[in-house]
């Protein structure tokens, strides 16, 4: 993982925060965000995405699906969840090449949010080998 990679994954982890902060319903948010145009430009090898902030990143979220799909009440998972939650999905794309809209199918919301207290101390390489291979038992 290069450097750039690795204040990508931390950008993407501010910016959950940054949904915290918002009062965003975090299972919205995140299911949004990892099926958005926004995430499929940060997936690509180079975009000008790729050197905006969290802040920047959400207003294009925002501008595309409208605020108000994030305010309809639901769960706001604390900061320290979020960001982790954020660092290891973009972590996850560095790591396999799978896009954002792949990795959430594999691990939605209420899988990170599951997993979090097991997960997160591991390390992120470690973090992705375990979350897949839960989404492979569960399919069988």
């Amino acid at each position: 993982m290069n450097e750039l990679q690795l204040k990508m994954c931390d950008i993407q982890g501010r910016l959950f925060e940054l949904s915290a902060d918002r009062k965003y319903s975090s299972s919205a948010f995140i299911k949004e965000f990892m099926t958005s145009p926004v995430a499929r430009s940060l997936d690509s090898k180079f975009n000008h995405m790729q050197w905006a902030g969290e802040e920047y990143l959400l207003d294009e979220i925002v501008s595309n699906v409208g605020d108000e799909v994030f305010s309809k009440g639901g769960a706001i998972l604390s900061k320290d969840v979020l960001y982790w939650i954020g660092y290891i999905y973009r972590y996850w794309h560095y790591y396999t090449g799978e896009d954002s809209a792949k990795i959430y199918k594999q691990a939605p919301y209420e899988t990170m949010k599951r997993n979090y207290m097991i997960f997160h101390t591991m390390a992120p390489e470690l973090a992705v080998e375990d979350l897949k291979e839960i989404y492979i038992q569960h399919k069988q």
